[in-house]
């Protein structure tokens, strides 16, 4: 007779030796077998094996792997620290699907990138601040709207298409200085992670990415201070231990003071732009199985042209969570999560003011269950309350010519349940599987106005343009009553089939739905951009991602190579008539018509892991296009119902990125950016009718601005210090677009004030910005 031999869990936690921070995604496995598994966001693991003596190796890239014995006979916890390896300390560490350990292969996630905080720190800076949202646009399926542009684009997806997390928490508007610089102050990251398209099942409500961004939680070993000195900005973090040890905290603040050089000139000289962010973490553990983090989020930009413009606008957050053990095998996290985005405008000259906002209450409950060797199990659910204010223009003056205008206030509950199962089916074969369900109810407190026919836009045949319907009349709905609801099952599968030790191919299906979308006719996301919810007129955006990729490692995983194709369709995008107004519209569903967004492409990506030369190689060969009905408004829709290229389309998209370590003191990078320009509708003609100038446009985006391109260099200096001395200092000397490309940001068709004569003018952001900071660290 043959017995089933006992099985034990061995679980605890991977911190780094030096500041005792939770390490994410860090490969843990039993040496000889296929056990194995990596660790969550918060550094727990879970194992479960037969009862016997194994070696245990925990790695992860840039530290040395521990190899340490182990005997399961009862079930064990054993928390591990890592140390850094010097040796591969100034390499780049990216990684695709998981951290590039033994289970990288075997991964079912596709799409997927993480980054550290030092890799985004080694990519060349913009006025001396390095930058997570620059740094993405470098990887393949990953693009902006041009110079100066807030916000990123991923796989043709919009802007307002990513969801962005601080800690859980949703950022609104990811910009400073209007896309110059983002929210995110990298002395306050830990990790970040960029779900492309394969977005997990605990996701949900956007359709084309997920930009899940976690700060640090504090040094719990000692007193650690980093910050820098810039020429445009300085920042400062705090980092120290708590209550014994047993807790630790983050207070990071970042400012900016170009508005002294403003001053030097003379139409300049009363105005103001600056911006300035504050983080905050602390965590205190209360025993082994509790755990406790409070973090939030604060930054605000200040925008003020010689007393003719005055605005502000900025994001807060917060987030309470509760990490508790039940077992070895049940780990939870229970979130109450904050967020809020909102901006002021005052024009003096017309003496008006305007401010609107959009908030969020979310409650969230996630579990992992590691119920095997073979079978993990993440499962949770969540609820969020909306608030959104789209606008209250007031008269700032007695005297003002401008009357009071409060828009209807938005509420809406969104509420989501999900499960997903990382299942190993064979050796060679991994699949990842998942539900998700969500519901949207847009609640009342508002009237919605009705009109005639159900039109709230109508084809004008003799004109050949759609305008606003005829009103009828206004149904009034009370506070908490359900205006419109909507449900959708959302199911994820991931595969992954491993052709070799080094090799492996996998693929990928994933639906999602959002229910709020940005409203903007402008080519770039502007802080004045207005959210809605899906509603009467409106109806949840619903995507449908296909992906297939090849994953190849060589030389020890000095290099590797990745290809990754995908084709998505999204149902129910939203694009404005022409001549559309959205500044102050009530009714905003009489500017917009329905439609449908495709996009297919082809990424590259080749990489260079070791060494004293590492980077990356990328190249993303795409199409991202868009097309509006008539609908129920009649008329051939926009571009004649035809397809058209959505505004963020990108044919071509190249990016070089390097960094190479000269010597101990010494260490260089540069990145190399091509893409194919922007679509715009240029004019093609004109005409005289009753005295005024008609222009003739072309078909919608059917041109192209010029292509971007630029070069980005920088240098590190290190000074020699002495082994005891633990203030460590750096100069970074760096120059954004080194040859002075003036890329057009908008090209715009008028008169010549004196000829009369036709012309096009071409705008630019910027050209050539050199920079230099000191960075310390004590």
């Amino acid at each position: 007779m043959i017995f089933a031999q006992e099985e034990y869990t061995l679980r605890g936690t991977i911190s780094d030796e030096t500041n005792g921070e939770t390490m994410f995604a860090t490969t843990v496995y039993l040496k000889g077998t296929t056990i194995g598994t990596t660790t969550n966001e918060y550094g727990f693991y879970s194992i479960t094996a037969p009862e016997g003596k194994y070696i245990l190796v925990v790695s992860y890239l840039g530290y040395k792997e521990i190899q340490k014995e182990v005997f399961l006979n009862k079930d064990t916890k054993l928390n591990i620290e890592i140390k850094d390896d010097p040796s591969t300390l100034d390499e780049v560490v990216i990684t695709a699907a998981e951290n590039s350990g033994r289970l990288n292969i075997r991964k079912p996630q596709m799409g997927v990138v993480i980054l550290k905080a030092e890799t985004i720190k080694l990519a060349p800076a913009v006025l001396g601040e390095v930058d997570l949202i620059k740094t993405i646009q470098l990887l393949p399926g990953v693009s902006n709207n041009g110079e100066g542009s807030a916000g990123f684009n991923v796989r043709g997806g919009a802007v307002d298409q990513n969801l962005v997390l601080l800690d859980e928490a949703i950022i609104y508007n990811t910009s400073h200085f209007f896309g110059l610089f983002s929210v995110f102050n990298n002395d306050a990251i830990k990790d970040v992670k960029l779900y492309k398209g394969d977005i997990p099942a605990k996701f949900g409500g956007r359709t084309a990415s997920v930009l899940d961004v976690r700060q640090k939680d504090g040094n719990n070993k000692r007193l650690e201070l980093n910050g820098g000195i810039g020429l445009i900005s300085s920042r400062l973090a705090v980092e120290a231990p708590l209550f014994k040890k047993k807790g630790s905290f983050l207070l990071a603040g970042r400012t900016t003071y170009a508005q002294l050089f403003m001053g030097l000139a003379d139409d300049l000289g009363n105005s103001k732009i600056s911006f300035y962010d504050l983080n905050l973490k602390t965590n205190y553990e209360i025993n082994e199985n509790n755990k406790i983090y409070l973090s939030s989020y604060f930054g605000r930009d200040v925008f003020n042209i010689s007393s003719l413009l005055d605005s502000n606008y900025g994001n807060i957050t917060g987030n309470l969570r509760w990490n508790h053990i039940f077992n070895d095998k049940l780990f939870s996290n229970l979130s109450l999560i904050y967020s809020k985005y909102d901006y002021q405008i005052v024009l003096d000259f017309v003496k008006l003011d305007w401010i609107s906002d959009i908030e969020n209450f979310n409650l969230k409950y996630d579990f992992g269950y590691y119920a095997s060797d073979k079978l993990k199990i993440d499962f949770g659910l969540s609820g969020i309350s909306y608030g959104l204010n789209p606008g209250e223009i007031t008269p700032s003056t007695p005297t003002s010519p401008i009357n009071p205008l409060k828009l209807d206030q938005k509420r809406a509950f969104e509420a989501g349940a999900y499960a997903s199962v990382e299942h190993t089916i064979t050796d060679k074969l991994t699949a990842r599987y998942g539900l998700r369900y969500s519901t949207f109810n847009r609640l009342g407190g508002q009237a919605i106005t009705n009109y005639a026919n159900n039109q709230p836009v109508v084809y004008n045949q003799g004109l050949g343009i759609y305008q606003s319907g005829e009103a009828i009349g206004e149904t009034e709905y009370s506070r908490g009553q359900t205006i419109k609801q909507f449900g959708n099952l959302e199911p994820r599968l991931g595969l992954s089939y491993k052709l070799s030790d080094h090799s492996s191919i996998k693929g990928s299906y994933t639906r999602t739905a959002q229910y709020l979308q940005l409203l903007s006719n402008t080519a770039s996301v502007t802080p004045l951009d207005v959210w809605t919810t899906s509603g009467t007129y409106v109806k949840p955006q619903l995507s449908n991602q296909y992906a297939l990729g090849y994953y190849k490692k060589f030389n020890d995983n000095t290099y590797s190579f990745e290809a990754e194709t995908y084709y998505k369709t999204t149902d129910n995008r939203i694009d404005y008539i022409d001549g559309a107004d959205l500044i102050g519209n009530n009714t905003i569903e009489t500017e917009i018509l329905n439609g449908e967004a495709r996009a297919y492409g082809l990424e590259l990506m080749f990489r260079k892991n070791k060494g004293r030369f590492t980077g990356w190689f990328s190249y993303t060969l795409a199409k991202t296009e868009q097309r509006s009905f008539g609908g129920i408004a009649g008329g051939p829709g926009i571009n004649n119902g035809n397809w058209y290229n959505a505004p963020f389309d990108r044919t071509h998209d190249i990016s070089i990125t390097g960094m190479y370590k000269f010597t101990d003191n010494w260490t260089f990078s540069a990145n190399a950016v091509y893409q194919t320009g922007r679509p715009v509708t240029y004019p093609t003609g004109q005409f005289e009718y009753d005295g005024s100038s008609v222009v003739i446009y072309n078909n919608r985006n059917a041109n192209r601005l010029p292509a971007y391109h630029r070069i980005d260099v920088s240098a590190t200096y290190k000074p020699n210090r002495k082994p005891d001395k633990q203030w460590k200092g750096e100069w970074v000397f760096s120059i954004y677009n080194m040859y002075n490309r003036r890329n057009a940001a908008s090209i715009t068709f008028g008169q010549n004030y004196n000829t009369g004569a036709n012309e096009a003018t071409r705008t630019s952001i910027f050209g050539i910005i050199p920079s230099i900071t000191y960075n310390f660290k004590f």
